[in-house]
């Protein structure tokens, strides 16, 4: 490490519509951080340049070169194959078998983990965030789709093709919604904010929707999840169905992962979680409901604490013990 400072890792939160980055201390504090748009359309060697972009900037910005960071993370939606560095399938940024990780070392020099991003969120959760401290912890985010991460015994939980932890495409119903994954009935398409938006706008020209289709001036085409828990706040009785549904189907998930791991802790993050109460009180009752009540004594439903944040620590943090896990010599 030059100039006798602390050692750095990086870390990358890749989205469809943004890339997060951040460098961070040994410690996993953050030194600073850094947002671009992806713009996925312009491909993906563009992408991955505005991506080198932010850790060059973020370097220079302190006085460092990119060769001083010790490790680079990057977070991308999956699945993934961890050994090639490689995205195999993530719709929205339009990507097919595309090479992230080799790219980037070798332009930097660095070592490069490319990690699920629902899986590094969930690490940066339990080691700095509101699920630090669990042994077995799952990690939900419950945005435009729903992804989830495990820790299992302290450690990242991937399964034998790396892509453990898929709770938005459990089935709830068998003959339920097509999803986007192509199965039916998934928990992304019962619960998800396009779920909740979907419904409403059938709801909305239906008798009894009209306060849905008011709140949206009209514009079916504006009624989104955010719209439908501001209706239900306001008062709206279908809106609040439809909010209700969604996070029992949610909370009978989550107990049924409770159920399978026994887990000591849930987190859950995303922008429809930041509706607050109306989530996180349906979900604790129907995993008190529909757990074992040993296990439902044992865990914990809380919010996430990092927020937009998560992502990219969680990149730095599985970087730093992948690097860490390799000196020693052990298996990843």
């Amino acid at each position: 490490m030059g100039r006798g400072r602390t050692p750095l890792f990086i870390g990358v939160d890749l989205g469809g519509t943004k890339i997060a980055s951040a460098l961070v201390d040994a410690d996993m504090r953050m030194i600073d951080r850094v947002t671009v748009a992806t713009m996925p359309g312009e491909g993906p060697d563009a992408v991955i340049g505005r991506m080198l972009g932010t850790v060059q900037d973020l370097t220079a910005r302190h006085g460092y070169d990119v060769g001083d960071a010790r490790a680079i993370g990057i977070g991308c939606p999956g699945p993934l194959d961890h050994k090639t560095g490689m995205v195999l399938d993530a719709p929205n940024l339009m990507w097919k078998d595309v090479s992230v990780a080799g790219p980037m070392a070798e332009i930097t020099g660095r070592p490069v983990y490319l990690e699920n991003d629902a899986n590094v969120a969930a690490l940066a959760e339990n080691r700095m965030g509101a699920g630090r401290g669990a042994r077995h912890m799952m990690y939900v985010t419950v945005s435009t789709g729903i992804g989830s991460g495990l820790i299992l015994d302290g450690k990242l939980h991937v399964g034998a093709a790396g892509a453990a932890g898929e709770l938005g495409h459990v089935t709830m119903l068998a003959d339920g919604p097509l999803c986007g994954c192509g199965n039916r009935g998934c928990l992304e398409s019962l619960a998800s904010g396009t779920a909740i938006a979907r419904r409403a706008r059938e709801i909305a020209v239906r008798p009894g929707g009209e306060g849905i289709l008011k709140a949206a001036r009209g514009d079916i085409n504006a009624i989104d999840a955010r719209l439908v828990a501001s209706a239900a706040t306001a008062g709206d009785a279908a809106a609040a169905a439809i909010m209700r549904v969604a996070f029992e189907y949610l909370g009978i998930a989550i107990a049924n992962v409770v159920n399978l791991l026994n887990l000591d802790m849930v987190v859950i993050g995303g922008g429809v979680a930041r509706v607050g109460n109306v989530l996180f009180d349906t979900v604790r009752r129907l995993v008190e409901l529909r757990s074992f009540a040993c296990m439902a004594r044992e865990v914990r439903v809380v919010p996430a604490s990092l927020g937009a944040d998560a992502g990219a620590l969680g990149a730095a943090c599985y970087a730093a013990e992948r690097l860490a896990s390799e000196e020693r010599g052990a298996g990843c």
